[in-house]
């Protein structure tokens, strides 16, 4: 209907704005921990999160955060449309052979067609939460993409990196909306009375518990992120290019694994960061779809 198309995906680009920004200070930490930021690589987690403020002051912890929030909008409400149309399509034409799979199948695509129309402002992003203050490349938005697109080869500078983020959203998005749709499904089946409530729209409709539906999307998101990692610091790192003193051993998606595994390991190269996803995914993941199931109900959806 006309309600869906239009008004359902900017409610759900309102829920990843509101999830992104209680994370903000911990993507920017994550961001200097995986590329190895020279000021910061000898700390961990927690002190760099103390660090950050001391040196750039608290405003520091929010750097590249206008350009998340230009980005995680579209990219919100991209993901979610396009989850409910795939979905469709996906049943419709008997792809999959149940429903778990349809979840799996149609929440993959849905975070790679996000990802790839929405993907410039995420370089821009990662270029101005990598800086830090006294060293600053890039003067603000405008300017950091006027750099790249001059300095780095045009329109395709923006997409430095794709392919590590597109394989690795593949797992993401689908373990992510596989996991959510599955507890929910047995959740309901299982335990209605104690952790379902009625739909507010539709009274027929069993819907999860506010908190029932914060605990499944943290666990969806800390389990996505698990299987997915390694990937994610292949796309910082080949984002960050020239940023880099180290950039021309990362010019690929295969050559950047080996060299990360090589100089750094599994535990403090391919996985440096990942308790900071775990801090982020409960609150990120778990905003995110309660405020996506909220809304159906607003919107009589259900």
């Amino acid at each position: 209907c006309i309600r869906s198309l239009f008004f359902f995906p900017s409610w759900k680009g309102v829920a990843g704005c509101c999830a992104k920004t209680t994370t903000a200070p911990l993507d920017r930490v994550k961001i200097l921990l995986q590329a190895h930021n020279h000021h910061y690589k000898h700390l961990g987690v927690f002190s760099t999160l103390c660090a950050v403020p001391k040196k750039e002051g608290y405003l520091g912890l929010y750097k590249g955060n206008g350009a998340m929030m230009i980005r995680i909008f579209p990219y919100g409400a991209i993901q979610f449309m396009a989850f409910d149309q795939y979905k469709k399509v996906v049943i419709k034409k008997r792809l999959g052979i149940s429903g778990h799979v349809h979840r799996l199948m149609a929440g993959s695509m849905a975070g790679i067609t996000a990802v790839i129309c929405t993907y410039p402002l995420d370089m821009v992003r990662v270029r101005l939460a990598f800086q830090v203050k006294g060293e600053h490349k890039y003067m603000g938005i405008i300017h950091a993409f006027k750099m790249i697109y001059t300095k780095e080869g045009g329109f395709s500078g923006f997409y430095r990196g794709l392919m590590p983020t597109v394989v690795g959203m593949a797992p993401y998005a689908g373990f992510s909306f596989f996991t959510f749709g599955t507890l929910k499904s047995i959740g309901l089946a299982q335990a209605p009375n104690l952790l379902g409530r009625p739909s507010l729209d539709n009274p027929d409709v069993l819907v999860l518990k506010t908190h029932v539906n914060l605990l499944c999307g943290g666990i969806a998101g800390a389990i996505a992120q698990t299987i997915s990692y390694p990937l994610d610091v292949t796309r910082r790192r080949m984002q960050l290019g020239a940023v880099l003193p180290d950039s021309e051993k990362c010019l690929t998606m295969v050559q950047t694994l080996k060299y990360v595994y090589q100089q750094h390991g599994i535990r403090r190269g391919l996985y440096r960061g990942l308790s900071l996803n775990y801090i982020r995914c409960i609150p990120s993941q778990a905003v995110a779809f309660t405020t996506y199931e909220l809304m159906k109900q607003f919107l009589h959806l259900n």
